[in-house]
């Protein structure tokens, strides 16, 4: 007997909001019963005939749904959350988790306290690519070294977005903690230093804000790893978009297609191709192995990834699948962006050894 679709409740139609929303409309195995924005923004055909509901309160008090999907600014996700939760609904949360460390692990605990799944937006997770990348850089094994960024040139529309998005939550929080899981997914060994570095760019930002950072982090097994991320129109194209892995047995390389641009969303989870290198040389003295150039055919792009992740979403729930790991994971990339934010604002080197979730 087939199961009942879940009715999913999707707060916030922003960018993800919205292709969140389409995942689930053409999903069989959910059924969308709202859909909650302060405004009325322009959507999909497919969702034209759903009312805009304006309260998400009323909505998950009215509706009563299975699951509510949370893809608001960040300042709100934790409270979102912990309402869904409560109420009995498991919950789907864009990243990042919360904009403090005490209030992500008040929904972790939320979560367990009402035996409800959490999964939190970590798209690359379900990107068979990054998947790659991930398995072909543990192979080299340790100490690593990772350089990574994501700076985006914006102007228009995304601009705007992004000085709403830094009302609450800086570009190395927000986009830092998907590189910081992938980093840590790599080694097994646990952060324990953090560093950052930021600047504003713009007097269209408020005080105390940055719209460029830069953070470098140190793991316990020796590993090192910097990560750079920064939004504006003043933002350069070049060199925007920097994936590598370093061992000492080799690296391994994400090689984007030539003439991608900062501003085009699916560039920030393409891989185009993976470059793997390994250092091992004859006694002559030349590479052992030529250089594997792995391209990545067939690629999801951003929607089908968003539908590949709400695909996860559905069997975590109808599998009951233990999600300890993967919020203990959520949690840890978190802590360390939140810090490497505190270091921008202090000055100050952060420890890391005793902050995350555990």
């Amino acid at each position: 007997m087939s199961k009942q679709p879940v009715k999913v409740l999707v707060v916030g139609l922003g960018n993800m909001g919205r292709s969140h929303a389409l995942s689930y409309y053409k999903n069989s195995g959910f059924e969308i019963v709202g859909l909650v924005n302060r405004s009325s923004p322009e959507l999909d055909p497919a969702l034209a005939d759903y009312e805009i509901l304006p309260s998400f309160e009323k909505a998950l008090s009215e509706l009563k749904p299975d699951l509510v999907s949370i893809n608001t600014y960040s300042d709100s996700h934790a409270d979102f959350s912990i309402m869904a939760l409560e109420a009995g609904c498991h919950v789907f949360v864009e990243k990042p988790l919360a904009s403090t460390l005490a209030d992500a692990k008040r929904v972790v605990a939320a979560a367990k306290a009402n035996n409800r799944k959490l999964i939190i937006g970590y798209i690359l997770r379900h990107h068979p690519s990054w998947m790659r990348l991930i398995a072909e850089a543990r192979k080299l094994g340790g100490p690593f070294v990772f350089r990574m960024n994501l700076n985006q040139q914006s102007s228009g529309d995304s601009w705007h977005t992004h000085k709403q998005l830094m009302k609450s939550t800086s570009p190395i929080v927000d986009c830092g903690v998907h590189y910081l899981d992938v980093m840590c997914q790599i080694t097994d060994a646990d952060p324990v230093e953090v560093r950052g570095m930021g600047v504003r760019l713009s007097d269209e930002i408020d005080l105390g804000m940055y719209n460029y950072g830069h953070l470098q982090v140190l793991f316990k097994d020796g590993s090192i790893g910097w990560y750079e991320a920064g939004w504006g129109p003043m933002i350069s194209q070049s060199a925007f978009f920097v994936k590598d892995i370093m061992s000492p047995n080799g690296s391994v390389s994400i090689i984007i297609d030539e003439g991608a641009k900062s501003d085009d969303i699916d560039t920030h989870t393409k891989t185009s191709s993976i470059l793997v290198h390994h250092a091992k040389t004859t006694n002559e003295g030349d590479f052992a192995t030529s250089d594997q150039l792995l391209k990545m055919d067939s690629e999801p792009n951003h929607q089908e990834l968003c539908d590949l992740e709400q695909a996860f979403v559905l069997k975590a729930i109808h599998e009951n699948i233990d999600l300890d790991q993967h919020m203990y994971d959520a949690v840890k990339s978190l802590a360390v962006v939140l810090a490497a934010d505190k270091s921008i604002k202090t000055g100050r080197v952060q420890r890391l050894d005793t902050l995350y979730y555990g």
